[in-house]
């Protein structure tokens, strides 16, 4: 848990405090908070590789109503400690050059006040134990996205490609939500180690799996930029230089990928739903490739 909680420590102490704070003391702040996150997740990662088995770390107790009991907890595994190196440490990176490309810009506190927070949501994407905590995370980032690509909001045109950007991820999470809701109704859990370690997504039919893994992708071709969401992407250049490294690059568009591959059991266990996403990965690289070479 120590992985997110320096980002988000960081975020709140610039965010109420970052006013009468100097600019390179913020930037050491927020760039050092992200550097403590990737050493912890270098031994989360050995630990890993050492024979570490699969655990889940209670948090706190987040909806307790009646007979519903819904607490966050972060699930530590293969995929996820992978996933923890390059968010950190790309993170980490694109928080040092962040540094000398903004230091002359006056909202330089809020720009990394902006990077610490999409940093933790993006770590809470990946170490949540279940899809709700995933979309926690999943909906944050896309917050976080929407305010660095319209962080220079004075030029209408960075604030459409915010817009742009946010409606298009919007849409894309509708399709999330539907299939994070058949698959509650359908398994009656959304918890990973119901679902896939407990074998309850295996009572599925296999049509009511292809919709759901099907709804899923939909979610995953918002966040990624796959075809036909992806027009966004372009024009999320009107941010500043670091987030689009950090948004194109490193984290936010990777996020799909990571949903896909926690989903790997549905998809695997769904021609169509697998077609479907071979087909979208190609057509959306011809398409990229095309638009380099006119370019």
């Amino acid at each position: 848990s120590l992985v997110p909680l320096f980002p988000l420590v960081s975020f709140l102490y610039i965010a109420f405090v970052g006013k009468g704070l100097s600019k390179s003391f913020v930037g050491s702040i927020a760039s050092g908070s992200i550097l403590l996150s990737f050493i912890t997740s270098i031994l989360v990662f050995t630990s890993q590789v050492h024979g570490g088995t699969q655990s889940i770390v209670p948090v706190f107790e987040w909806i307790n109503s009646g007979d519903l009991h819904i607490g966050i907890s972060f699930l530590v595994d293969p995929l996820s400690s992978i996933y923890l190196l390059f968010i950190t440490g790309v993170g980490f990176l694109i928080h040092v050059y962040s540094i000398g490309y903004m230091h002359h810009d006056e909202g330089f506190n809020r720009f990394f006040s902006y990077l610490n927070l999409f940093v933790f949501f993006m770590l809470i994407l990946v170490l949540g134990d279940s899809y709700l905590t995933m979309f926690v995370g999943w909906e944050g980032v896309g917050l976080c996205s929407f305010l660095l690509i319209g962080f220079w909001y004075k030029d209408m045109k960075n604030n459409d490609a915010a817009k742009k950007a946010f409606v298009m991820n919007r849409i894309g999470d509708l399709g999330f939500i539907l299939g994070m809701c058949l698959l509650f109704f359908q398994a009656g859990s959304l918890n990973y180690s119901d679902l896939f370690i407990n074998h309850e997504s295996s009572s599925l039919s296999s049509e009511m799996t292809t919709w759901i893994a099907v709804l899923f992708f939909i979610g995953a071709m918002g966040k990624s930029a796959q075809i036909p969401l992806h027009t966004w992407l372009p024009d999320a250049m009107a941010g500043p230089t670091p987030v689009s490294a950090l948004i194109h690059a490193a984290t936010m568009v990777t996020a799909g990928i990571y949903m896909v591959a926690r989903s790997s059991d549905l998809f695997a266990a769904s021609e169509t739903a697998s077609a479907i996403v071979t087909w979208a990965g190609v057509l959306t690289c011809l398409l990229y490739t095309s638009d380099a070479a006119d370019e």
